[in-house]
């Protein structure tokens, strides 16, 4: 092939991947409305709709004539500027996954996942584990079927077939190695930080009930002072917190609890710091590969600056907290700055993975972790995961869940297909540690402006460090450029010890 017929090729894989990104926004929308707002009568017929657009674009992705383009661009890689050559390298990447995974397996997931994670919410509701099961162990054996097709085509382990897909060249082994060190300092951190909490003063719980309207309303307020574009976004209610839509129409979801605010409200935060992350994405890639999130690793950084980092800083909290009292109403020493900063930094082991304090959270990350691994080995049958899951509960954290609904029912991600996703939270949270360090290094007044509701200084460093870098580099690539240093534990460790414990 010429360099000119080469270079064609490559134009029209550009083509192809822009109508394929098209068509991923309409699947994220249609997503975003079966979680919020779709009557329960029309949840199969959705399904069936979001299983033929699936369809589609596998059958668009995996077309002969993706792969002849894709032979005959590579012919111009070298010829291709930098961004360009990525842009490449990316579709090659994702060409490889759908490839290795059939059509009629593609359809088959799409609709097990919609029909599990229906049957969840009702079986969480009610706390029936056993209408859940039956569903849950069909999809894990589709997704077995998938991790299977996909290794034997990529030459990974299983396991690693469906991490790579959430967290790009991320390997079990790199997990094993950072979990091993959490684990060898973690426990012994948290009863330090338990021991020294308990000799200070209490945080007293504001007492609602706190309306739904005030808490969205203050919400919204949080999201504008990050710098939330409403123009491009919106905020709604689900089951289960996330972020969906695209890039330049962002959608966010909460769920509200009128006895306690603040789960909501940091859960704002949190699916905030993704939209964030997507809108700072390099405009001049839009529905290219390479304009994309460079996986969830980096991704749940992003969330976890913004909700862990910067959100629980003494400044920002001296900021929000008399904003929460006029919200609300409040009266009294519940309401104190102080107390609001200890309530916001109480360290506990507690059974809900959404609501756990900084300290705790991996460990729930690595229960998680461990018995997905399981479940895609065929070591963990889904009739076993609640015993299997209170078991790791009372090992890792000292607690046992009362009942199935706030043990191994909590989360949306087994029954919406997601294996895989689970480690990159703590993976995020470390990446978070060595980013917020880098940024305060870098803008000295970064913890001043927050303390004004200022996200900016902050926005600003990650806009230039990790959103606009798109998916040219890998994750790790990304990390070590902001920080200067590999993603590890050091940063995460030093800011416990630090915000916890005054070191």
């Amino acid at each position: 092939m010429t360099a000119r017929n080469s270079t064609a090729a490559y134009e029209a894989l550009k083509d192809r991947f822009a109508r394929l990104s098209a068509l991923g926004g309409a699947q994220a929308v249609l997503h975003w409305d079966r979680a919020t707002m779709m009557p329960e009568g029309g949840a199969e017929a959705r399904a069936e709709q979001q299983a033929v657009l699936s369809l589609i674009a596998h059958e668009t992705l995996t077309a002969p004539e993706t792969g002849d383009l894709l032979e005959g661009a590579a012919e111009a890689a070298d010829a291709l500027a930098e961004w360009d050559r990525a842009n490449l390298r990316e579709m090659a990447r994702i060409h490889a996954h759908a490839t290795a995974t059939p059509a009629d397996l593609v359809m088959q997931l799409s609709r097990a996942k919609s029909r599990t994670e229906m049957i969840w919410r009702k079986a969480r509701a009610a706390n029936d584990y056993a209408s859940l099961a039956p569903a849950l162990a069909e999809l894990i054996a589709l997704i077995r079927e998938q991790a299977a097709a996909k290794a034997e085509a990529l030459g990974l382990d299983p396991y690693d077939a469906l991490l790579d897909g959430y967290d790009p060249g991320r390997r079990a082994t790199d997990i094993d190695r950072l979990f091993a060190e959490l684990e060898g300092f973690l426990p012994g951190l948290l009863q330090e930080v338990m021991e020294h909490q308990a000799k200070g003063r209490p945080a007293i719980a504001p007492e609602g009930p706190f309306s739904v309207a005030l808490q969205e309303k203050i919400g919204r307020e949080v999201m504008g002072f990050m710098g939330f574009d409403f123009a491009h976004g919106r905020l709604d209610v689900s089951h289960h917190p996330f972020t969906g839509g695209v890039p330049d129409d962002s959608r966010i979801t909460t769920r509200y609890d009128e006895s306690d605010f603040t789960e909501s409200l940091m859960a704002v935060v949190h699916e905030t710091g993704h939209s964030l992350y997507e809108r700072g994405l390099p405009q001049d890639w839009r529905g290219q590969p390479v304009g994309r999130s460079r996986g969830m690793t980096i991704h749940e950084s992003q969330s976890l600056l913004f909700e862990m980092q910067a959100g629980r800083t003494e400044a920002f909290i001296a900021f929000l907290a008399p904003r929460l009292k006029a919200a609300f109403g409040g009266e009294g020493p519940a309401w104190e700055t102080a107390n609001i900063l200890r309530h916001y930094r109480r360290v506990r082991p507690s059974l809900i993975r959404v609501q756990a304090d900084e300290v705790t959270y991996p460990l729930h990350v690595m229960l998680r972790y461990r018995l997905e691994r399981a479940m895609i080995a065929g070591e963990l049958d889904a009739a076993e995961l609640p015993a299997a899951w209170n078991e790791g509960m009372e090992k890792l954290l000292g607690i046992v869940p009362p009942d199935d609904a706030q043990g191994c029912m909590q989360d949306i991600h087994w029954p919406s297909g997601s294996f895989g996703y689970f480690p990159t939270y703590t993976l995020g949270a470390l990446a978070a540690a060595q980013l917020f360090a880098a940024a305060k290094a870098a803008v000295p007044e970064l913890e001043a402006a927050l303390g004004e509701g200022d996200f900016m200084p902050l926005t600003r460093f990650m806009r230039e460090k990790v959103h606009g870098q798109g998916s040219r580099l890998t994750p790790d690539e990304i990390i070590e450029g902001a920080t200067g240093a590999p993603l590890g534990t050091v940063a995460f460790r030093r800011h416990i010890e630090a915000r916890y414990l005054g070191k």
